[in-house]
């Protein structure tokens, strides 16, 4: 089994989210992380979902993805031809004692402190998974009090993107000419 990020075109209509779901669900699937956002076109979301599984099983359920009307386009992002990042807000207990060293660990990772209390920090990181788990791991023994993160977003490197073709073609049908 190997980690897949997937970056799904859906129409913007009411229980996309919930049929897309609800086939990696029926498969037995896990989804990893998933986001959901509005694109640069109005009616039209972009999901980015991250899947652990086995390349056959993912091959099958793309298929059936495609088979939704809703869904515009699939594109497997290659880690290595994408950017990916994820968000990430920490809250981390820091007594006049800690602090310091907490606050030296924010600015190592490029974080931002975002909230001040007189015995907690909050803390806001973006990174790659790496990063973040690195991160999480150093602030773990001054006592992770509350932590909210975002699913994973991904975009392909350079100037292609994925909508730039992908958009259907919307037919409009034509009255017949009468002589």
């Amino acid at each position: 089994m190997s980690t897949h990020t997937l970056s799904v075109l859906v129409e913007d209509k009411p229980g996309v989210l919930a049929r897309i779901a609800g086939l990696f669900s029926r498969r037995g699937f896990n989804i990893d992380s998933l986001a959901v956002g509005p694109t640069e076109h109005e009616d039209i979301s972009r999901m980015t979902i991250v899947v652990n599984v086995a390349d056959s099983p993912l091959e099958q359920v793309t298929k059936q993805l495609n088979k939704l009307v809703e869904v515009i386009k699939i594109v497997e992002l290659d880690p290595d031809a994408s950017v990916n990042r994820e968000l990430v807000m920490v809250k981390v207990s820091a007594t006049a004692e800690t602090r310091g060293q907490v606050l030296d660990t924010v600015q190592l990772f490029r974080a931002t402190v975002i909230d001040v209390a007189a015995d907690a920090v909050t803390i806001q990181i973006v990174g790659n998974t790496k990063k973040i788990a690195d991160f999480l791991s150093i602030l773990e023994p001054f006592g992770v009090r509350e932590l909210v993160q975002s699913g994973q977003v991904a975009i392909g490197r350079g100037s292609r993107s994925i909508s730039e073709r992908s958009l259907r073609p919307v037919t409009v049908p034509v009255p017949p000419v009468t002589a």
